[in-house]
């Protein structure tokens, strides 16, 4: 690191479970990021001025004006813009050392099997089922960390999911039903909802690139926001589990 770098992140380097060490290991971290939305801006705000150094932004959409109540990477006069332009733009403005790629494409399978062999770990900030089970197969299948989000109306929860046998996958906690699913556009959400839950994310990001602390892995963090409740859940392997289990049976991504 140079005088410049010790500067700007000596309150997290006056951290001893940081220090210079886990500083270091955190600007030589890759961090896939898929949704640029409301997990997705907090997310990449954080990571990007924690230090980590090298961002990949998957998201398709373009900034309407509806996404401003919540997603803080955009201002007025990124509306019709691509979402991953602009947090880039917001990145750069913020720590302009942060290596940004932007990826306005879907997380489909065939894109996946690239971009994970360019990371460390994944934070998963997409708002359909789809995409978190394709992202929680293709983890599985390359045995990356997969940080877990999602946030609607008053309530969020947050999870790790370390990609390694013995430890349970997202398939273990929701199977594919089938059933129409709830969406911000459809229920509601409260605004800073979104950046408590996204904000966590980041946080177990970045304790899993530095090496520090306890990641949320086979645990589920549920938050009430009505009421400012937390509830922590443990989480088992499904032994009937499609991906993850020893003898998975054959799923669609």
């Amino acid at each position: 690191m140079d005088d410049d770098q010790l500067l700007r992140f000596s309150r997290q380097i006056l951290l001893p479970q940081i220090d210079i060490a886990g500083q270091e290991k955190l600007l030589a971290g890759r961090v896939l990021i898929v949704g640029l939305g409301g997990l997705g801006s907090p997310v990449a705000l954080y990571l990007a001025a924690a230090g980590v150094g090298s961002l990949l932004l998957a998201d398709p959409d373009r900034v309407d004006l509806s996404n401003l109540q919540r997603q803080i990477a955009y201002g007025l006069d990124d509306v019709g813009y691509p979402k991953v332009e602009s947090a880039c733009r917001a990145i750069q403005d913020l720590n302009p050392d942060c290596r940004v790629q932007s990826l306005p494409l879907r997380a489909d399978a065939a894109q996946l099997g690239q971009w994970l062999g360019e990371v460390d770990l994944v934070v998963d900030c997409s708002d359909n089922f789809a995409t978190r089970f394709g992202l929680n197969q293709a983890c599985r299948q390359a045995g990356l960390p997969l940080v877990s989000g999602a946030a609607i109306r008053w309530e969020g929860q947050v999870a790790v999911f370390s990609g390694q046998p013995g430890d349970a996958c997202y398939r273990c906690l929701y199977p594919d039903t089938g059933e129409d699913e709830q969406t911000c556009s459809n229920s509601g959400v409260i605004s800073p909802l979104v950046g408590v839950i996204g904000s966590l994310q980041a946080l177990e990001a970045i304790k899993l690139l530095s090496g520090c602390g306890e990641p949320l892995i086979n645990r589920l963090l549920i938050f009430d926001g009505l009421r400012a409740d937390w509830r922590s859940l443990r989480l088992k392997p499904d032994p009937a589990c499609p991906v993850c289990s020893p003898t998975p049976h054959r799923t669609d991504v």
